[in-house]
């Protein structure tokens, strides 16, 4: 599969201005690329009007990257969840590493990354899940210890700070560290367009390939060490029954996963927005030529 090298700047402006973070306005402010500039005509000493594009300095490469950061730390799906981590209009200029942690704890640190490991926690609590029975030896019936998170309040903070502390590892170390040390941008650049095999496998793909800070396709090993990385760490706090090798693997699954999902989100979002906007909207009113007007139009016209 060929993927392009940019998708195609996008023009949806007809979503709905409420759309969550794709409202109108954003998609009119990103209609002009950040990493170009139109210079204002100078004469030249002959006369003639010098129209040549002259290379952005490295400092307004900076200010680009940071206003078009501003824009994308404003987005959001669904008014609650971020989507810090898109480019939605084909165009971007690399981030600086200070931008890219910046923009990767923001993400971490949001009020939903919160919520979200309170729900999870709940149904972990609801499962019982990271608790094990163990049978004591001499006990007639077998009577059994429980280890592990177990239940009561404490057992649910002790699942909501190792599900949150997850979210905040593979954010951390997927979209800030890495991408820091390997120079690649961990932001989704949103195709738009296309036929949807075309742009969900475009979507898939990203978990194991994404662009590099010289705006070239390449393997996503940003994405796939911090998955895994952060999968190694939550052995670090969950119960010693459910360490090793396979928690590492299982934790790093499931980030993957999740940001799988979040691909497909994002991608997609804006046209299920979209679809419904038009289902929602008022018929065409019916108009009626005013009665002076038919009044008189019915004056003018001969009598048979």
């Amino acid at each position: 599969m060929t993927l392009p090298e940019a998708p195609s700047p996008q023009a949806l402006t007809e979503v709905a201005d409420d759309a969550a973070g794709y409202s109108s306005s954003i998609f009119d402010q990103a209609q002009t690329s950040p990493t170009q500039t139109t210079p204002t005509p100078q004469p030249t000493s002959s006369g003639q009007t010098d129209t040549t594009q002259k290379p952005l300095t490295d400092e307004q490469k900076k200010q680009a990257a940071e206003e078009e950061l501003q824009r994308e730390l404003h987005q959001r799906i669904g008014v609650v969840v971020p989507n810090f981590n898109a480019v939605l209009d084909g165009n971007n200029l690399p981030l600086t590493p200070g931008q890219k942690m910046r923009a990767s704890f923001r993400s971490a640190v949001d009020p939903y990354q919160f919520g979200l490991a309170l729900f999870t926690s709940a149904i972990g609590q609801a499962k019982n899940s990271h608790s094990s029975y163990d049978p004591i030896p001499g006990t007639n019936p077998v009577q059994y210890t429980e280890e592990g998170f177990r239940q009561g309040w404490g057992a649910y903070g002790k699942r909501f700070g190792a599900g949150y502390t997850d979210q905040f590892d593979g954010t951390i170390l997927g979209n800030g560290v890495f991408p820091v040390l390997l120079h690649q941008d961990a932001r989704y650049f949103r195709m738009g367009t296309g036929s949807f095999k075309k742009r969900f496998l475009y979507s898939i793909s990203t978990t194991v390939i994404c662009k590099g800070d010289n705006g070239k396709w390449q393997p996503n090993v940003s994405n796939l060490l911090g998955n895994l990385v952060a999968g190694g760490i939550s052995n670090l706090y969950y119960p010693a029954a459910d360490r090793g090798f396979g928690l590492t693997i299982e934790q790093g699954f499931l980030v993957t996963g999740e940001g799988t999902f979040g691909a497909l989100l994002i991608e997609f979002y804006p046209d299920i927005v979209k679809h419904f906007h038009k289902v929602h909207l008022p018929p065409n009113p019916v108009i009626t030529a005013p009665a002076s007007q038919t009044t008189t139009q019915s004056a003018a016209q001969p009598a048979p």
